[in-house]
């Protein structure tokens, strides 16, 4: 067996990454995993076909002993004990990640998944931040001669990495002429070339795990975790994972997750943008009682939702795990005072919600945010690092609360499907470009957010929803005609004809196919990754 690298370019450091020792190291990563991840995914399928038919899913019988025995998951380390303000951003460039690893938190999700474009520079490059970020040697001087470097005042956030889902390939990277796992190479580069180090200062090496769907998953990243510190010579638990409970199924996989993982379990995270998308897509042919309204009017207290996150905090603290909040989309800007002070009230309104209801942290997307959040939940926690004393044994949560999507008050609306449209295509057009995440009308939006849209104008189309505003039903013909206006409309937003052709128009053409085609494509990064150099 051997690994061919497929280098579309030249990226600065691929030399320091991509060692002959890191590559064996990569591909024995798959050489043992790989096949029961093909197995896993082949599962998904099974089961979101099972759950489109019966229109319902429920708690898995097998492990009914998981939930009634009586364990935890292992103690925290010290760095992870304060978790009050996470923020997130992308691993690459270097500039947001000094950015963020100056901004306060006491915790950067570096995000090597849905807010990072997998292009060939940013694979790299990411790898390389995040080595600078461990030996604390970050720096980056930009094309004007502007000079980024970590603080010395500040005490540098603990960082926590976030690699891609199971299902995503790394097609620059081949063993055997098949693209690698995106997570297996995401976790083992950085596992390899950081973990001593990290271990060493008593600072990780943690993981943010996404896109779970069966407990089954977590005991196959427990495994991952178990092997690599063995093969490296790292302590068994020295990695810690939180979870972002993202998807549907995993909602009732929770306890069984941190089962599985709990000598290597740090907690779960509301990872609300992709639960909506999740759970769009698992019901997408299960009838209208599945259909949202606006993704606007889809607010965290919407009664399905509230049941999601009060039964998370009730798991997490009921197993000793920390329970971590999402992220509110609105950002400020430093131009328009009267946008940044609604985007401080609506995410002040969030994080006291999630303090109040128990979350031991929660996350924020700009460094302007990180004081508000810290203010939010230090008025809770007052002099304790977090809450997992509370236990919320007044949460009571079925099944049924799960999957009551038909309560959710709202309406859809012709200028809902015209800005689902409008961010689908925006989105995977900057994607394309490299950047996987960016500020649309004064929201951060990332690829959940992208997924949610394309995905609930397909459910709209296929379920014949009618819209309130105009009394017309959803079709081909109408999303097609509403297309072509949204892309009009970005192309006189954009106003760069060279851009506009090479990023906006191949991504209209992927919105196009995602939506009007009969058959469900479960990711839209996937189609999208087809084009990226």
């Amino acid at each position: 067996m051997s690994i061919t690298i497929h280098a579309p370019y030249e990226v600065p450091g691929t030399e320091e990454i991509l060692t002959d020792e890191a590559l064996a190291f990569l591909q024995e990563l798959h050489t043992r995993f790989a096949d029961t991840r093909n197995e896993l995914l082949e599962d998904r399928r099974a089961a979101q076909a099972q759950a489109a038919s019966t229109g319902t899913v429920d708690f898995p019988a097998e492990t009914a002993q998981v939930r009634d025995s009586d364990w935890t998951v292992a103690e925290h380390p010290a760095a992870l004990q304060d978790r009050r303000v996470e923020i997130t951003g992308p691993a690459a460039p270097a500039k947001m990640a000094i950015n963020a690893l100056n901004s306060g938190a006491k915790v950067w999700l570096a995000c090597l998944e849905d807010a990072l474009a997998p292009n060939w520079f940013n694979v790299i490059d990411a790898q390389r931040n995040l080595a600078g970020a461990a030996s604390g040697t970050l720096e980056f001087t930009s094309a004007e001669g502007k000079q980024y470097r970590l603080r010395d005042d500040v005490q540098a956030p603990t960082v926590v990495v976030r690699p891609r889902g199971w299902h995503l390939p790394e097609k620059h990277l081949k063993l055997d002429g098949t693209p690698m796992i995106g997570a297996l190479v995401d976790f083992g580069l950085h596992f390899f070339h950081n973990a001593k180090t990290l271990t060493a200062q008593g600072r990780g090496p943690f993981y943010y795990l996404p896109k779970l769907e069966h407990y089954r998953e977590a005991r196959l990243w427990d495994e991952v975790f178990s092997f690599a510190e063995e093969k490296l010579g790292i302590p068994h638990g020295t990695v810690r994972a939180t979870v972002l409970i993202e998807t549907l199924p995993a909602a009732f996989h929770m306890e069984e997750i941190l089962y599985e993982l709990r000598d290597h379990a740090s907690g779960l995270n509301a990872g609300r943008w992709d639960y909506l998308f999740s759970l769009i897509k698992y019901f997408r042919a299960a009838g209208e009682k599945f259909v949202l309204p606006d993704r606007a009017q889809v607010s965290m207290t919407q009664p399905f939702m509230r049941a999601y996150t009060e039964l998370l905090v009730q798991t997490c603290h009921k197993r000793g795990a920390f329970a971590m909040g999402g992220m509110a989309a609105f950002i400020p800007n430093r131009r328009e005072p009267e946008v940044t002070a609604k985007a401080i009230e609506k995410v002040r309104d969030d994080k006291s919600r999630e303090a109040a209801d128990g979350f031991d942290g929660s996350w924020v997307a700009h460094p302007d945010l990180v004081e508000l959040c810290s203010e939010e939940f230090t008025a809770v926690l007052q002099e304790q690092p977090n809450q997992l004393h509370r236990q919320r044994e007044d949460v009571s949560v079925s099944a049924a609360d799960l999957l009551d999507v038909a309560a959710a008050e709202g309406d859809v609306t012709e200028a809902g499907v015209r800005m689902n449209l409008y961010v689908a295509v925006y989105y995977t057009a900057i994607w394309l470009s490299g950047n996987g995440a960016v500020a649309i009308h004064n929201l951060m939006e990332d690829a959940a957010t992208a997924e949610i849209s394309r995905s609930q104008v397909w459910q709209q189309i296929n379920n014949g929803t009618v819209t309130a505003d105009t009394g017309v039903p959803v079709t081909n013909q109408l999303v097609s005609g509403l297309l072509d206006e949204e892309v009009e409309r970005l192309r006189s937003e954009i106003g760069d004809a060279e851009m506009f052709s090479k990023y906006f128009e191949p991504a209209a053409e992927i919105v196009r196919s995602l939506v009007l085609d009969e058959d469900y494509i479960d990711f839209l990064t996937l189609p999208a990754y087809e084009l990226m150099p």
